[in-house]
């Protein structure tokens, strides 16, 4: 921290490009009032642009040089309105009632805002009785004056001066003011958001969403969105999801399946990955990116698995696998220093109740400079460790949760494993010069692991067309995707990213279902 003695303050901010954040502390020109004010500037041409402006409802932001606005959604902010010791109608749910003789209290949510806002109401009131009786989830209408509190807690409340029950709740609602399990609140996933857990979860996940398409939109990419239905395989495990018009009860009678006449005249399944799809457009428009649902087959029941998820696939043309790992980095780091920003109350939650430690773990990364190391460096480093593994590291293999988490921790930040053996991983990733590594890189990050996965792809023709012959595969089937190396192909790279691990690394739950509204697993369709 600096401190500056100046008469002037223009003096020591006029010339400065990036003046940061500071406090200052003076007084009036004449002598009589004591000056203090804050000041912020972000580092973007948008935030250096904005300034604020007062009316009558408040105080918001405008650009004070129109002509330079790069994206008017990030100058142009909702006012901050003046509602103190103004009367409000608010529109919500009961998350308690709390009565006595001569008042009352309601803790009140309406999903804007964290925390929940306290209601007081008097027995002065003509309803007084009724309103006391208003039972927990019920939906209101509340019209009152907000003032300062007088109670701990909170630093407004609303004096209530009507209360009207716009949809009632009765005596067995699930979801009463208490600690619930987890597991009892799978069970009433649609009622879940109501909590104070889920609705921080559920709201980082928003976010964080936002987040990730602000990322690549500020930069250029286009979105893209890849087919749910598709007859491809990308990874060939073999886990995908059939979908079929054919009566299987026939089909099963006589033990033949005639694909033709299926509605798409192949087999087709549902998706487990948008990448090769997005590759062709990255082969368009040189930066793309694809959002969305992805399933597996997979009949894995871990803390970790699901059968339906979200992932971020970007795919980038004229980029190796050294400026694919710069991407990642960059893009991580924006997301989880976005969420830290705009989810302060949530995440403080997080921290508190979760997992401790939580906020200085992601600043951490934030601050961090990413090692990158090859896998023989890595499985050399983990077979020279002073360490009884369950699984022993062998070069040429896998590496197991034990050891991502063991070499987080030795190189004490993120960790970039790049040039994987070619025999465990993807048939349409580069080939290295050696022969025996392709250019493949996984994220490790401490306390989660593995976090994205991306590579440099194949694009010659001629390798590729050899990789797929030695793996058996069905050339045929991706002829399209074979082709891009024919028709103009470059040099390209992307990365995926489960977007639900993700959320499991910013909040520190520890389990998939409980970061996805209505989550898919084995023997688990409910809702």
């Amino acid at each position: 921290m600096n401190v500056y003695k100046v008469n002037d303050i223009n003096d020591l901010l006029a010339n400065n490009s990036y003046v940061g954040r500071g406090i200052i502390i003076g007084k009036s020109e004449d002598g009589k009032y004591a000056i203090t004010a804050y000041f912020i500037e972000g580092r973007s041409a948008n935030s250096q642009n904005r300034i604020f402006v007062e009316n009558e409802e408040g105080l918001f932001t405008k650009a004070f040089d129109e002509t330079k606005v790069i994206d008017p959604s990030l100058i142009i902010y909702s006012p901050m309105k003046k509602y103190e010791n103004k009367e409000v109608t608010l529109e919500g749910w009961v998350r308690n009632n709390r009565n006595q003789s001569n008042f009352g209290f309601i803790d009140f949510n309406d999903g804007t805002y964290f925390k929940s806002l306290q209601l007081v109401y008097e027995n002065s009131l003509d309803n007084f009785d009724l309103i006391s009786k208003i039972r927990v989830g019920s939906a209101i209408r509340a019209v009152g004056t907000l003032v300062k509190s007088e109670g701990s807690g909170q630093s407004h409340e609303l004096k209530v001066s009507n209360i009207t029950i716009l949809g009632d709740s009765p005596e067995d609602y699930p979801i009463q003011p208490k600690r619930h399990t987890r597991e009892f609140l799978r069970e009433q996933a649609y009622l879940r958001p109501r909590t104070n857990l889920f609705q921080a979860v559920f709201r980082v996940r928003s976010v964080a969403a936002y987040a990730i398409h602000n990322y690549f939109q500020e930069r250029g990419y286009v979105y893209f969105h890849a087919p749910l239905i598709t007859a491809s395989d990308c990874e060939g495990a073999g886990q995908m999801f059939q979908v079929t018009t054919l009566d299987l009860g026939r089909v099963a009678k006589d033990g033949k399946v005639d694909y033709s006449k299926d509605f798409f005249g192949k087999s087709a399944g549902l998706t487990v990955s948008g990448q090769l799809e997005a590759e062709t457009f990255a082969l368009a428009y040189k930066k793309t990116y694809t959002f969305g649902p992805t399933f597996r087959a997979e009949n894995s029941n871990t803390k970790t698995h699901a059968s339906e998820f979200w992932m971020i696939e970007p795919e980038i043309a004229f980029c190796d696998l050294n400026m694919d790992m710069d991407i990642m980095e960059e893009m991580l780091k924006y997301v989880v220093k976005y969420v830290l920003d705009h989810c302060p109350e949530e995440m403080k939650f997080f921290d508190s109740f979760v997992e401790k430690g939580l906020i200085e773990k992601l600043e951490k990364l934030v601050k961090s400079e990413f090692t990158r190391i090859t896998h023989a460096e890595c499985i050399d480093i983990l077979q020279k460790a002073d360490v009884k593994w369950e699984f022993e590291p062998k070069q040429g293999e896998d590496i197991a949760k034990e050891h991502e988490k063991y070499i987080t921790e030795y190189f004490n930040g993120p960790v970039f494993i790049k040039d994987w053996p070619k025999d465990i991983k993807s048939f349409y990733m580069k080939a290295n010069p050696d022969g025996k590594t392709v250019a493949a890189v996984d994220l490790e990050v401490p306390g989660a692991g593995e976090l994205m996965g991306g590579s440099q792809r194949e694009e010659d023709y001629d390798k590729l067309v050899n990789r797929m012959r030695e793996l058996n595969m069905d050339e045929k089937q991706l002829d399209w995707y074979i082709n891009l190396r024919k028709f103009g192909g470059c040099v390209h790279s992307g990365f995926g990213m489960g977007f639900e691990r993700l959320i499991m690394y910013l909040t520190g739950i520890d389990n998939i279902r409980d970061v996805i509204p209505y989550p898919r697993t084995p023997n688990s369709c409910d809702f």
